[in-house]
């Protein structure tokens, strides 16, 4: 039973490591290189948040051979990016850039935060302002009350 449990566990941390097919890496190690860096940043649009060199999806494949192609013709690593960002749009970055209309984005948690303290904050303020802190009851609910604790 341990063995089994053992070849999951070197399965699950192995496998990625195969995404790349052997008819997919470049002769020249540099451009390999440079194609697995690129890869780790680009997403498999079929996977979500795993990058293109680690899934075995064909999609990613698809990517990944594009990014070699596109290394081969004397793109830089920049235009190899843009290329792909232009083809299939920002989400295919696993880090969004920090430019434009994603600076909404980024701000958007840091404003939310700040604002619900603003708000809780606020409200705590109201509650110790107000002279009764709203729960004595009138006589007529006193009444009430005891009358219902004597059922």
């Amino acid at each position: 039973m341990r063995a089994i449990v053992y070849a999951l566990i070197a399965a699950a941390f192995i496998g990625p490591a195969f995404a790349v097919q052997p008819d997919e890496i470049l002769s020249d190690p540099a451009l390999e290189a440079r194609a697995r860096e690129i890869s780790k940043g680009l997403r498999c649009l079929v996977c979500r948040n795993e990058a293109i060199d680690e899934s075995n999806a064909d999609l990613a494949r698809d990517l990944r051979l594009l990014v070699r192609e596109r290394l081969v013709a004397g793109d830089s690593d920049e235009e190899t990016v843009a290329f792909i960002v232009d083809r299939y749009g920002e989400y295919v970055l696993l880090k969004p850039r920090t430019g434009g209309a994603n600076w909404i984005l980024w701000g958007a948690g840091p404003a939310m935060l700040l604002l619900g303290l603003g708000l809780g904050i606020s409200f705590l303020r109201k509650r110790q302002a107000s002279p009764d802190g709203g729960s004595k009851l009138n006589a007529e609910e006193e009444a009430r009350l005891q009358e219902i604790l004597k059922q």
